[in-house]
């Protein structure tokens, strides 16, 4: 080390960290327990010039942990508009900004979409530091398959968007994800259900907490489950398994449910929602609809 380090070595202190390059650091932080924090996420929050927190009350937590004394500005939904311009004149100014969400790695399902590209249209350096992320954890605890995966994000809280949505997921040749609220987990397993049907599935909630838990089996079955626990508490993530090869049902069994879908519901809601039941092709499915209307006249 050069004289300056033996110097500060010899006062008991800690060698200085060399300061950061400008630019901006996607950085990863715990998505519970404080002690998965890496120690290149802290190298980073220790030494920028600015972070960008979700929300700076949560950072609080661990900055407080650690140690952390940058200054802060609040990275939101509700913020972005306001905080944007502030961020990208620091990093024109040659700034090191590092980016956090409250848990896990920002921008899975976490504003900073917009930063990062407008960050990278303006030519700034942009890099990561990769850390805990409930989706990568979730799938190694479920059991299921991991090479191919479909990340849904929040699921809608409206029912029928909820539905639609599942639908659209339900032919994705991959083990489903979703995340969602614990308030509306036991009605959002009754559609899964539904529309999936009786496939493998898991249930993580409070990942790396205290009270980690993962309950495994059929969704039918876990449906039934939680619909007797309506006191859920923490985050949740359900990982859900493909869909499995079956033989395409005969005309008469599609045509009688379709005609039950379309009693209730649009063409378009109907035919996704008997496509995903029995895993066909939604436009061959919505063609047959729209030949059962032309039928009905209705």
């Amino acid at each position: 080390m050069d004289g300056n380090e033996r110097s500060q070595a010899s006062d008991g202190q800690a060698p200085r960290k060399p300061a950061l390059a400008p630019g901006l650091y996607i950085v990863a932080t715990p998505i519970g327990n404080l002690r998965d924090m890496t120690l290149r996420g802290l190298d980073v929050l220790q030494g920028a010039d600015l972070i960008a927190c979700e929300d700076t009350r949560v950072f609080a937590k661990l900055a407080g942990h650690y140690g952390i004394h940058a200054p802060t500005i609040a990275y939101s939904d509700a913020t972005q508009d306001a905080a944007e311009p502030r961020i990208v004149r620091a990093l024109a100014a040659g700034k090191s900004v590092a980016l956090v969400s409250d848990a896990g790695m920002p921008l899975i399902s976490d504003p900073g979409y917009r930063l990062v590209r407008a960050a990278v249209a303006r030519g700034h350096a942009v890099t990561a530091m990769p850390g805990a992320s409930a989706v990568p954890m979730a799938l190694a605890l479920s059991g299921l398959p991991t090479d191919r995966f479909y990340f849904g994000g929040f699921l809608p809280a409206r029912e029928g968007e909820r539905r639609r949505a599942i639908a659209e997921a339900a032919a994705v040749p991959a083990t489903l994800v979703f995340f969602e609220a614990p308030h509306r987990l036991a009605e959002a397993l009754v559609d899964l259900a539904e529309l999936l049907g009786p496939r493998p599935a898991a249930i993580a909630r409070e990942l790396t907490k205290l009270f980690e838990e993962v309950r495994r089996g059929p969704l039918d079955v876990l449906a039934r489950e939680l619909a007797a626990h309506a006191d859920v508490r923490g985050e949740i993530v359900i990982v859900i398994g493909g869909p499995p090869e079956a033989a395409a049902p005969q005309a008469e069994v599609l045509d009688e449910a379709l005609r039950a879908a379309l009693a209730g519901a649009s063409t378009r809601d109907a035919a996704a929602e008997v496509a995903a039941r029995y895993g066909l092709k939604r436009r061959e499915v919505y063609a047959r609809a729209l030949e059962l209307r032309r039928e009905t006249g209705s």
